[in-house]
C-alpha cells in the first residue's frame, strides 16, 4: 500500500517535533517558537496548547493526561501537569548541565529514558557555541523515582553513542532503539537495538540498519506487529526523505518517500490507530492513512 502524505498544518517554520497522541488529536513541538499546538483530527484545527517551554523537543504522554518533555534550550527534562504547574524532573548530571535533551521514552514501570544529544543550533543561540557543552559525552539517561513525592534520580545508561536521538521500546520493553545519528564524516548514523537488563542497565547493542554518509533515523513509532517505523533521510544524498518500516530484526518491509525534506518523528493516530501523523525540519504537520495499526500509549 502506498501511503499517501497530505499537508495538515504549517509549515511554521523551523522545526516541528514530539508528536504524541491524546486520543482525539496531535500535540506536538515547534521548537524555535517554544511552543506546543494541538492538531485537532475532527475539525482540522490546531491551536496553541501550550506556551513557553523553553524550545522542547520530544515529547510523552501518560494515559492520564501528564506530558513529560525534553526543554532543549533549558537543558532539562520536566513534566507538564494537568493543573498547567511544571515539574522538573532533572537539569544536570554529575553537576553539569545536560547538553540539549531531546527524545524521550517511557518504560511499563513509569521510568523515563530520554537522550541527550549536543546538536550546534538545536536550541537557543548559544547552543551554536560547543564551548557551552560542560558534558564530554552524548549519552542515554534512565531517570526513576521510588515513589510519587521522591525526586527523580538519574543515571547514564549508554557509553558508546555520540548524539543519540530517537528512542523507542520494544512491545515487550526489553529492547530499547536508539538513533545513534551523528553529523560529523567520522559519526555513525545507525538505528541501534539495546538489550535491557533487569537492574535497568543496558547490554550489547545489534546495528539494525547502517545509515552510512547519509541522514539516518530522527524519530519513531511502533506498530502492534513490532514493526519500527522510523523518519529519516533528506534531499542532499541517499535514497532521500522517506519513512522506514523496519521489522525488530532490521529488515527495511517497506519505504515511503516525503516530498518534504528532512522529517523529524512520527506518531500513530486516528479512530483505528492507522493514521501516520509526521513532522518535519521546516515545520510541517502531515499525516497519511497506512496499513500499519499503531499502539497507541506504548511509549506514553
Amino acid at each position: 500500500m502506498s501511503w499517501n502524505f497530505e499537508l495538515i498544518d504549517g509549515p511554521y517554520g523551523g522545526v516541528t517535533e514530539g508528536p504524541v497522541w491524546d486520543g482525539s488529536g496531535v500535540l506536538f513541538t515547534h521548537i524555535p517558537g517554544s511552543k506546543i499546538f494541538r492538531y485537532d483530527h475532527t475539525n482540522g484545527v490546531s491551536t496553541v496548547f501550550r506556551e513557553n517551554t523553553n524550545q522542547a523537543n520530544g515529547l510523552a504522554r501518560t494515559k492520564d493526561g501528564v506530558i513529560f518533555a525534553c526543554e532543549g534550550d533549558a537543558r532539562r527534562v520536566v513534566a507538564y501537569k494537568k493543573d498547567n504547574s511544571i515539574e522538573i524532573l532533572i537539569d544536570s548530571f554529575e553537576g553539569k548541565s545536560f547538553n540539549i535533551p531531546n527524545d524521550l521514552a517511557i518504560d511499563q514501570n513509569g521510568n523515563i529514558w530520554f537522550t541527550d544529544p549536543f546538536y550546534e543550533g538545536a536550541a537557543g543561540d548559544w547552543s551554536n557555541d560547543i564551548n557551552y557543552k560542560e558534558l564530554d559525552h552524548d549519552s542515554v539517561y534512565f531517570l526513576s523515582r521510588n515513589n510519587a513525592k521522591s525526586k527523580w534520580s538519574v543515571k547514564r545508561a549508554t557509553y558508546d553513542t555520540t548524539r543519540p536521538n530517537g528512542i523507542l521500546f520494544s512491545l515487550d520493553y526489553k529492547t530499547l532503539y536508539v538513533a545513534q545519528s551523528g553529523r560529523r564524516s567520522d559519526e555513525k548514523r545507525e538505528l541501534r537495538a539495546y538489550d535491557i537488563k533487569d537492574n535497568n542497565a543496558l547490554g550489547d547493542y545489534k546495528v539494525l540498519h547502517d545509515f552510512g554518509a547519509d541522514r539516518g533515523v530522527d524519530g519513531m513509532a511502533i506498530d502492534k506487529e513490532g514493526c519500527i517505523i522510523a523518519t529519516a533521510g533528506w534531499f542532499a544524498g541517499g535514497p532521500g526523505p522517506s519513512i522506514y518500516v523496519f521489522s525488530p530484526d532490521g529488515e527495511v518491509i517497506d519505504r515511503h518517500s516525503l516530498i518534504y525534506d528532512r522529517p523529524t518523528n512520527c506518531v500513530f493516530g486516528g479512530n483505528d490507530m492507522k493514521t501516520l501523523f509526521v513532522t518535519t525540519i521546516d515545520g510541517h504537520l502531515l499525516q497519511a492513512q497506512t496499513d500499519r495499526v499503531g499502539v497507541e500509549y506504548h511509549r506514553n
